[in-house]
């Protein structure tokens, strides 16, 4: 078997990390781990997390990242999906049902809001995040109007933010409530994001008189 480059080897530690950090975050809470129990986990020194992090909040951070990468990929992805309408709302349910309240998706990033209101760089990181997924998602609406395919209640980015917004106010009520279904996440989008129709008009809309005549 070929020997690791020092890169290579670089990247297999910073993993092998940021998993065992997501597994204690998880477990103990973001304030009560501390880097020495991480290193432990990961069966490393601390100074192999020092090596690869500059200390807990840009590990905490790396999670996140981690987090969002699969499961964001897997939400654009689908919005991206040259599909029909319904279909990619039975798609968004599915995917809030698993994640919305989930503990990596929700539990975590409470954690981390929590923390950032005694660090201003987390505060700024995490706000930093918050602004390229809005920029992500209204991408995908932009585009999407622009193939002629929906009709939005607004500007893509204010609708980005209200369905960001939505999805994370029910997360939180489904991280205390498990039985509360994403339901609502639809019918939000429903009402922000219309289906156009051959005519170039919200799908389902009824003909004006003018054009009756």
């Amino acid at each position: 078997m070929p020997r690791l480059t020092r890169e290579q080897s670089k990247a297999l530690t910073r993993a092998a990390l940021i998993k065992a950090a997501r597994s204690l975050f998880l477990c103990k809470g973001y304030q009560a781990t501390s880097l020495e129990q991480v290193a432990e986990e990961a069966d490393f020194s601390k100074g192999a997390v020092y090596s690869n992090f500059r200390g807990k909040e840009e590990l905490c951070l790396a999670v996140l990242d981690d987090i969002n990468r699969r499961e964001l990929g897997e939400l654009l992805g689908l919005l991206n999906a040259d599909t029909d309408f319904d279909a990619a709302l039975a798609g968004l349910e599915s995917w809030a049902e698993r994640v919305l309240g989930s503990e990596s998706w929700t539990v975590l990033g409470v954690d981390a809001i929590a923390a950032a209101h005694t660090s201003p760089n987390l505060r700024e990181q995490l706000a930093r995040r918050d602004q390229a997924l809005v920029g992500l998602l209204a991408g995908v609406l932009r585009r999407s109007v622009a193939a002629g395919r929906v009709a939005l209640a607004g500007t893509p980015e204010e609708v980005a933010v209200i369905l960001i917004g939505t999805a994370i106010g029910l997360g939180l009520q489904r991280a205390i409530n498990p039985e509360l279904r994403p339901g609502l996440l639809i019918q939000a989008t429903r009402a922000l994001i219309h289906p156009v129709g051959p005519a170039g008009s919200p799908a389902g809309q009824s003909e004006t008189p003018a054009a009756r005549t």
